[in-house]
C-alpha cells in the first residue's frame, strides 16, 4: 500500500529536468530516475495500480520518502542520474553487474619515469586512464599484452640512474633500465608514448614509429637498438594481426548489442580503432525485469560513458536507445564535438552489430554455464528441481531429447545425459530415425524412447518373471537376446526431459505406460515461455526466472538441441555430396572416391577446370566433360 504522505511529497516536487530519488522505510535508495519534468514523471508512478506493471507496484509500495535534483538540462538528468546509479545500485534500476568502480589503467604521465597500473578511480590528476574494462581479469590481459611489447618499467623503486646493476627485466627485454641510466628520459617517454598510442587503438601509427626509429638506429650503425626495435615490431605485428578486421575504411567507433533472456541481460562491446577491433568486452546487467530493450541499452550506455575515459565519434547499437537525444548531448559534452548515436541496417557497419549480437548471446550463455558450473549452484538447482517437479528422489541423472529435422528428411535424434548436474559427453547417443516417413515429431520421439527404455522394460520383465512376481510375461519384441552383460543403457534416469510441450510429453508417456516403465518421471520443457508440463498435471510448471534450476534445465535443453542439429547437418551434408554425383552417368563408388579424395568436396569439384578432373584416376576427357556439365 502507497503511504499516505506520497500524494503530498509529489505535490511538491518541480517542475524541472532533474533527478528524483526514491527511499523505502529504512532510508535505502530503491529507485533512481532521471525526467524532464520530475513532478509529472513522478506522479505517473502513483496512478491507478491495475494500471500499473508488477515491477512498478513493488516499486510504489515500498516508498516512503522522494528526494529530487534539479539540474539544467535532460543530458545533466542523464549524465547525474547514471553517476547515482552506481553509487547506490538501486534494486529497481538496470545495473552494471557487482558493479565496484570497473578496472582502468593508468598512466601517470605527470611523473619522470612513469608506469602503467591498474586503479579503480579515476581521479582529475592529469594521468591517462584507459577503460572501463569489464572484469579484473579483462584488464590483467591486456596490461600482460602491453607488457610484452613495451618495455616500461614495472617496480616502485626511486629512480636516481645510479644502480650498479639492472634487474632480471632488463635482460628479458621488459624495460630499459633507467634505473642505472642505459637509457635517456627522452627515449623512456618514447616508450610511454608508444604505449598510450597502442591503448588508444592507434597501432599502425605504433608500427610506423617503430619501423622508422629502427631504420634510423640501423642508418647510424646503433644495429644493438635496431635489434630490439626489430624485435618489438615484430611482436606488434603478431598481436594486430589476431586482431580482428572490422571496416574496409578507417572508423573510430563503439559497438554495442544486447543480448536478453528471461531476466538476464549482457551487453557486448566492440572497441573499433582504424580498420580492426582494437578490443572486446561484455558487461551483465542487473535490473532488466519489465524494462524494454530501449531502456535497458540506453542505461547500461548512460553508466558505461559516465566513467569512460574515451568516447569516440560513432556509436553504433543493435537497437535504439531510450532519450538518445538526451544520450548524444551527454556524449557530446564528454568528447567536445559531435557524437553520432547509430543504429546500422546496412553495409559493414551493420555486419558489426550483428557481430556483436552472436557474441552477446555467447556471452550470455557462458554466464549461465558457469553459474550452473558452480557445486554449491548445481546442488541448490537438484533441489529447487526436486521440489517443484514433486520428484521421488533428487535428480542427479537427468536425460534430455530432442528432435532435429527439415521438412522430414534425415530425422534424427539426440540423447544427452547430465551426471549431478554437469554433462556426461560419453553418455551422449544419437539416433537415425527409421519407422517415421515425413515429419511427424510425436512418433518419432516415440521411436527414440522406445529403442533407449525397451532395454531396460525387458530386464525388469525378466527379473519379475524369475521373481514369480505377477503373471509371466512374454518377452518384447526386437529387444537384444543377450541382456546380461552391464550396458550404459541399463541405467535408469531419474529425470527425463522431452524438448516440446504437452504433444512431446503425451508420446513419451505412452512410451513409459506401453514399457511399464511408470516409476520414470518425465518432463516436457516448451521454449517459448520454458513452461514445464508433467503427467496429470494441467497447468504447467514455471521455475523462478533468476534460479539455478532454470539455468541447468536450459542448459540441458540447448545442450541437446546443439548435439541433434549437428548430426543433422552431417547426415544432410553427405546426402547432398551422395545426390550430387551420385546422379553422374558413369561416375561409381570408386570414382566418386577419387574426386572427393582430389578435390576434398563437390564445391572444389565444381571449381575445377575439366582438364584437372580429367586427371583424376579413372577419368578420360569425356566423362570428365559429363561431371563438368552435371555439376
Amino acid at each position: 500500500m502507497t503511504d499516505a504522505s506520497i500524494p503530498h511529497q509529489v505535490r511538491s516536487l518541480p517542475d524541472k529536468p532533474g533527478v528524483y530519488i526514491m527511499r523505502d522505510a529504512r532510508g535505502d535508495v530503491v529507485y533512481i530516475g532521471k525526467a524532464r519534468r520530475i513532478r509529472d514523471r513522478v506522479r505517473s508512478y502513483f496512478g491507478s495500480a491495475h494500471s500499473l506493471e508488477p515491477k512498478v507496484r513493488a516499486l510504489t509500495e515500498s516508498v516512503r520518502t522522494i528526494e529530487h535534483v534539479v539540474t539544467g538540462n535532460e543530458a545533466e538528468a542523464l549524465h547525474l542520474e547514471a553517476t547515482l546509479v552506481k553509487r547506490y545500485q538501486p534494486i529497481h534500476n538496470v545495473r552494471l553487474k557487482d558493479d565496484k568502480h570497473y578496472p582502468y589503467l593508468k598512466i601517470d604521465v605527470q611523473s619522470p619515469w612513469p608506469r602503467v597500473t591498474i586503479t579503480r578511480r579515476v581521479a582529475d590528476d592529469g594521468a591517462r586512464y584507459f577503460g572501463p574494462y569489464a572484469s579484473a581479469g579483462s584488464v590483467r590481459q591486456t596490461l600482460d599484452v602491453v607488457k610484452k611489447l613495451f618495455p616500461w618499467r614495472s617496480c616502485t623503486k626511486e629512480i636516481t640512474g645510479t644502480d650498479p646493476r639492472p634487474c632480471l627485466d632488463y635482460y628479458i627485454k621488459r624495460c630499459i633500465a633507467p634505473c642505472t641510466a642505459f637509457c635517456t628520459p627522452e627515449e623512456y617517454a618514447e616508450v610511454i608514448d608508444q604505449t598510450i598510442l597502442f591503448l588508444e587503438g592507434r597501432s599502425d601509427d605504433v608500427k610506423r614509429h617503430v619501423r622508422t626509429e629502427m631504420e634510423r638506429a640501423s642508418n647510424t650503425l646503433d644495429f644493438e637498438r635496431a635489434g630490439r626495435l626489430r624485435d618489438q615490431l615484430l611482436a606488434i605485428e603478431r598481436v594486430t594481426e589476431r586482431q580482428q578486421m572490422a571496416t574496409t575504411t578507417p572508423l573510430d567507433a563503439d559497438v554495442f548489442a544486447l543480448a536478453r533472456q528471461n531476466d538476464e541481460a549482457c551487453v557486448q562491446a566492440f572497441f573499433v580503432r582504424g580498420t580492426v577491433v582494437a578490443d572486446t568486452d561484455s558487461f551483465m546487467l542487473d535490473g532488466t525485469t519489465d524494462e524494454s530493450d530501449r531502456e535497458v541499452l540506453s542505461a547500461f550506455l548512460a553508466q558505461f560513458y559516465e566513467s569512460a575515459t574515451y568516447v569516440p565519434r560513432t556509436v553504433l547499437l543493435s537497437v535504439e536507445p531510450a532519450d538518445r537525444e538526451s544520450l548524444e548531448t551527454m556524449l557530446r559534452g564528454r568528447r567536445g564535438t559531435v557524437v553520432d548515436v547509430a543504429v546500422p541496417e546496412r553495409g559493414e557497419k551493420r555486419a558489426l552489430v550483428a557481430a556483436a549480437e552472436e557474441n552477446a548471446g555467447e556471452a550470455l550463455r557462458m554466464h549461465q554455464v558457469r553459474w550452473v558450473a558452480d557445486r554449491d549452484k548445481t546442488e541448490a538447482a537438484l533441489s529447487l528441481l526436486q521440489e517443484e517437479l514433486d520428484l521421488p528422489t533428487r535428480p542427479e541423472r537427468i536425460e534430455c531429447y530432442d528432435i532435429s529435422t527439415i521438412q522430414g528428411t534425415n530425422t534424427v535424434a539426440s540423447m544427452v545425459v547430465f551426471q549431478n548436474g554437469q554433462p556426461a559427453n560419453h553418455e551422449y547417443r544419437r539416433f537415425r530415425i527409421k519407422t517415421v516417413v515425413g515429419q511427424d515429431d510425436f512418433a518419432s520421439m516415440h521411436e527414440v524412447l522406445t529403442r533407449r527404455f525397451k532395454r531396460i522394460a525387458e530386464r525388469r520383465r525378466r527379473e519379475r518373471n524369475a521373481a514369480g512376481v505377477g503373471e509371466s510375461l512374454e518377452p518384447l519384441a526386437d529387444v537384444e537376446a543377450v541382456i546380461d552383460e552391464p550396458s550404459p543403457w541399463d541405467a535408469v534416469p531419474d529425470l527425463v526431459i522431452i524438448d516440446g510441450g504437452k504433444g512431446q510429453l503425451g508420446a513419451a508417456l505412452d512410451v513409459m505406460r506401453n514399457l511399464g516403465l511408470r516409476d520414470v518421471p518425465v518432463c516436457g520443457l516448451a521454449k517459448q515461455q520454458e513452461e514445464i508440463f508433467v503427467a496429470d498435471v494441467a497447468d504447467s510448471i514455471m521455475l523462478p526466472r533468476q534460479s539455478e534450476a532454470l539455468y541447468l534445465v536450459q542448459r540441458i535443453r540447448d545442450e541437446a538441441h546443439r548435439f541433434a542439429i549437428t548430426y543433422h547437418r552431417q547426415l544432410r551434408g553427405k546426402a547432398a555430396v551422395r545426390s550430387a554425383l551420385d546422379a553422374i552417368p558413369g561416375v561409381g563408388p570408386k570414382r566418386k572416391q577419387a574426386l572427393l579424395r582430389k578435390f576434398g568436396s563437390v564445391k572444389g569439384i565444381r571449381e575445377a577446370s575439366i582438364e584437372e578432373i580429367a586427371t583424376t584416376v579413372g577419368f578420360t576427357a569425356r566423362l570428365a566433360e559429363t561431371v563438368k556439365r552435371s555439376l
